[in-house]
């Protein structure tokens, strides 16, 4: 059970973080994989593997798909920025969870998130064949500090003005971390494919359970 409520935070946390990709102005067509490690003094090397080790980020204008596998199921997260909504898909061990991100919802977590402070360093970083710009930010009066690499090839800031974390970063992400329970989890971009991206992958498929966040983290015993 320990295991299993470990994936369900994760999940979670992943789909807070994973807002970050809804387009942006210059309208990117493609597909972005990213490669995702962990720190945590709390997995053991069951729970490590068992973690997503890649994600899927399907983009086409401000709409976005995010893919994960689980180990014991997956994470499908849709999101639309023009409509500053969304729907977490969860397909654990057969049963299957639909989680809503309403308007109403994504302002509230904006306004509880914690302040933060963003410094551009003036450094770059080549990822995946593009020229990023390094950012620190600092979360909660400096209780977390995060590197970020961003770049503006791809979109503006508004992909990720529904993060709490990373709201005033000007650009698409290649590089980034998220911290939540103890447990860091960290994003580097391994390729980033223009291309064409069907209507259909945003379609919301029949046969999910409807929940709230809430609902889903307490049906797996809460926390850790």
């Amino acid at each position: 059970m320990k295991l299993i409520r470990t994936i369900a935070l994760v999940s979670l946390v992943l789909l807070v973080s994973i807002k970050t990709f809804a387009a942006g102005p210059k309208d990117f067509n493609g597909v972005i994989i990213y490669n995702i490690s962990y720190e945590s003094d709390k997995m053991d090397e069951q729970m490590l593997a068992m973690m997503p080790k890649t994600m899927k980020v399907m983009i086409k204008g401000n709409k976005s798909r995010t893919e994960l596998n689980l180990g014991m199921g997956t994470q499908v997260t849709i999101f639309d920025a023009d409509k500053n909504s969304g729907i977490g898909l969860f397909d654990m061990m057969g049963q299957k969870y639909a989680i809503p991100m309403t308007p109403d919802e994504i302002e509230k977590e904006m306004n509880d998130a914690p302040p933060i402070e963003v410094t551009k360093t003036g450094n770059t970083k080549d990822i995946a064949g593009y020229t990023c710009h390094e950012a620190t930010v600092k979360v909660d009066n400096g209780k977390h500090e995060f590197t970020v690499y961003y770049t503006d090839e791809l979109g503006s800031g508004m992909l990720n003005a529904n993060n709490p974390y990373y709201h005033e970063i000007p650009g698409v992400m290649l590089e980034f971390a998220m911290e939540e329970n103890q447990m860091k989890m960290s994003f580097h971009a391994i390729s980033v494919e223009k291309k064409k991206v069907s209507d259909d992958v945003f379609e919301i498929p029949e046969g999910y359970q409807e929940m709230s966040q809430d609902q889903f983290n307490n049906m797996f015993g809460g926390g850790f």
